[in-house]
C-alpha cells in the first residue's frame, strides 16, 4: 500500500493536481507510511520529471508552475511529520529574493521549489528585497548560495548593488551569487561579478549543483 500512495503522489505532482497531492499525503501519514520515503521516492521524482518534460518542450511553463504547486502542497503535509533526526539530505543552503523595487515573485518561487526538490534547503525572504535583507538572512541562514531575482531593466541594477553590499559585509567570499530574471543575461552576470546565471527555474538546479561542487 505505501508503494501505491508513494506512486500516486509522483502522479499527482507530474498531472500538476495539488488537491490530489494534499489528499494522498495525509492518507499517506494515516497509514504510517514514512514521509521521508514519500518526499524522496515519490515527489522528488515526481518534480524531477515535470523538470525534464518543461525541458525537452513537452510542458510549459503554467504545467511546471502546477507540477510545483502540487509538490509544495505535499510538502507542507509531509515535512512537519518528519520525526526528530530524520532529515532530508541537504545539498547546500540558499536564500531566494526578488530585489528591491520588483514585485515579480513566480519566477523566484518556482526557483525555490526545484531547488528544494532536489535537496537544497531554501529560505526566500520574498519580494522587493534590499541589499541589506539579502545580507541579514544569508548571516542568519549560513547560507551557500544566494539568489536574486530582477524581472525588470530598471531592477537589474539592484544584483550590482547586492554583490556589492556582501563585500561590504566581508562575507562576498563565503556565499556564490546566483542571478536570473527576464532582462539578464549570462554576459550581465559575467560584468556584475555573480557566480551564476539561471534562464530558469531547471537551469538554476544544475547551476546551484555546479556552485556547490556537488554531482548532479
Amino acid at each position: 500500500m505505501s508503494e501505491e500512495l508513494i506512486g500516486k503522489l509522483k502522479q499527482a505532482v507530474i498531472d500538476g493536481e495539488p488537491e490530489d497531492a494534499e489528499i494522498f499525503a495525509k492518507q499517506a501519514l494515516d497509514q504510517s507510511v514514512d514521509p521521508l520515503d514519500c518526499i524522496n521516492l515519490g515527489l522528488t521524482p515526481g518534480i524531477q520529471e515535470v523538470g525534464e518534460l518543461f525541458s525537452k518542450g513537452d510542458y510549459y511553463l503554467p504545467e511546471l508552475i502546477i507540477g510545483a504547486d502540487a509538490m509544495k502542497a505535499a510538502l507542507d503535509i509531509l515535512e512537519p511529520a518528519l520525526v526528530s533526526g530524520q532529515e532530508r539530505e541537504v545539498v547546500g543552503r540558499v536564500v531566494l529574493g526578488t530585489v528591491a523595487g520588483d514585485l515579480h515573485e513566480i519566477g523566484k518561487t518556482l526557483v525555490g521549489t526545484m531547488l528544494t526538490a532536489n535537496g537544497f534547503l531554501v529560505t526566500d525572504i520574498g519580494v522587493d528585497q534590499n541589499s541589506e535583507a539579502f545580507v541579514a538572512a544569508i548571516k542568519e541562514n549560513k547560507a551557500d548560495i544566494v539568489g536574486a531575482s530582477a524581472l525588470l531593466t530598471t531592477t537589474m541594477l539592484q544584483q550590482k548593488k547586492l554583490i556589492e553590499a556582501l563585500e561590504s559585509a566581508g562575507i562576498r567570499d563565503s556565499v556564490k551569487v546566483m542571478i536570473g530574471g527576464a532582462p539578464v543575461t549570462d554576459l550581465y552576470a559575467q560584468e556584475i561579478g555573480a557566480d551564476g546565471y539561471a534562464e530558469d527555474a531547471i537551469s538554476a538546479v544544475d547551476i546551484a549543483y555546479r556552485l556547490m561542487d556537488a554531482p548532479v
